[in-house]
């Protein structure tokens, strides 16, 4: 039992959600979904940030359903199908071409609930990766390079953790209290408490890690500093604007795998003079094993076969609304999107920080990477 890398997971999640960008195709996405759901179930720890993947999935659902209500408010009539017709708001002439109301089609509909569920399934599987990856250790695992964004990311990543964590406990509390039911002051009371408490509890993240000197470079010449933060923002910017190239098929093939090759070849020179001019002991590094890469492997395969298939037949990943038909599923889509489950199995089980039903395991803690440690029993708190 150990911690999967949290940057394999992370590749993974991405790898995921880029397959998922590629298509329209409800049943895809609903497989993606399922896929994602599976991985996190198998794989997810008992951490207080891990569980909070149900409230990624009503997320997605309220992203549905907005789309599908912004749709039908704005510009409902797309199509031939008419399914009902809302009273309508006449606008001014400068408001030409948007309409408030008017008649509601099936294929506007259909296209709305299709984009909607796109967005969504986005959100769940970055969502996945907050769930499966400790922060902390991501942040550790950053480059020296990286130290000011990475402690900034890794605010933003924990807040989602800790602001589900921190509504369970006043919601507990309130239970406790006998305040089920009441509605008066429930803004005071409830929602202010958690957005404080989410933020002060990831803010103390950043801090504990900035206490400890992470990726300090107060030796180092100004000019030498520079020079790798420019390196770095270059590499970055071009890997996001390669990246982009790949994703939209109208872009230019420029800002493609060319841009994505300069901006990956600028941040591995950024990085290499980072490091060497820092010298960073860390306590129990995460390693990167046998697990890690197959992991990664199976994202970087889902997502190229997407691409691959969305550049060869773009109609079977994306149903026609003109005329309207029913989505087919593909087989070769559908095989690819299952092989995304593979983690649930390559990972190793997760540690455990607390005793099971079959009682506490007293090797659980003990580190796989430092075989020369005696294992340390699990201490429970109250």
């Amino acid at each position: 039992m150990r911690d999967l890398h949290p940057g394999a997971w992370w590749l993974w999640a991405l790898g995921m959600a880029t397959a998922a960008s590629r298509t329209t195709n409800p049943l895809l996405l609903g497989l993606i979904i399922a896929v994602v759901a599976y991985v996190v179930a198998a794989r997810r720890s008992d951490a207080a940030w891990a569980t909070g993947f149900g409230a990624y999935l009503v997320l997605g659902l309220f992203v549905v359903a907005m789309r599908v209500l912004f749709r039908m408010l704005f510009d409902g009539q797309s199509g031939e199908h008419v399914l009902f017709t809302l009273p309508e708001i006449p606008l001014p002439g400068g408001a030409a071409g948007v309409r408030i109301g008017g008649p509601v089609s099936l294929e506007g509909m259909l296209a709305a609930f299709y984009d909607g569920l796109r967005l969504a399934t986005l959100l769940i599987c970055l969502g996945s990766a907050n769930v499966l990856a400790n922060p902390k250790r991501l942040l550790k695992s950053l480059p020296s390079a990286l130290y000011e964004v990475g402690s900034a990311v890794t605010v933003a990543l924990s807040v989602a953790p800790q602001l589900i964590e921190s509504g369970r406990r006043v919601i507990r509390a309130r239970r406790l209290r006998g305040d089920v039911g009441r509605r008066t002051r429930w803004f005071r009371q409830v929602v202010i408490p958690v957005m404080t408490d989410a933020l002060d509890r990831s803010l103390l993240l950043a801090a504990a890690m900035d206490s400890r000197g992470y990726g300090r470079t107060g030796g180092v010449a100004p000019g030498s500093r520079r020079l790798t933060g420019v390196l770095v923002i270059a590499g970055m910017v071009g890997i996001c604007v390669g990246t982009y190239g790949l994703l939209d098929a109208t872009a230019p093939r420029t800002l493609g795998l060319p841009m994505l090759a300069l901006g990956l070849v600028l941040a591995v020179i950024g990085f290499a003079a980072s490091g060497g001019r820092t010298r960073r002991t860390r306590y129990r590094p995460g390693h990167w094993r046998g697990a890690e890469w197959g992991v990664v492997a199976t994202g970087a395969l889902v997502a190229t076969a997407l691409y691959l298939v969305s550049t060869l037949d773009p109609v079977a990943l994306n149903p026609s609304l003109q005329p309207l038909q029913w989505p087919n599923l593909p087989w070769l889509a559908t095989l690819v999107i299952l092989a995304g489950a593979l983690p649930a199995f390559i990972a190793p089980p997760p540690v455990r920080t607390g005793p099971t039903m079959d009682g506490p395991d007293p090797g659980s803690h003990a580190d796989p990477s430092s075989p020369s440690l005696p294992a340390r029993p699990t201490v429970v708190t109250s």
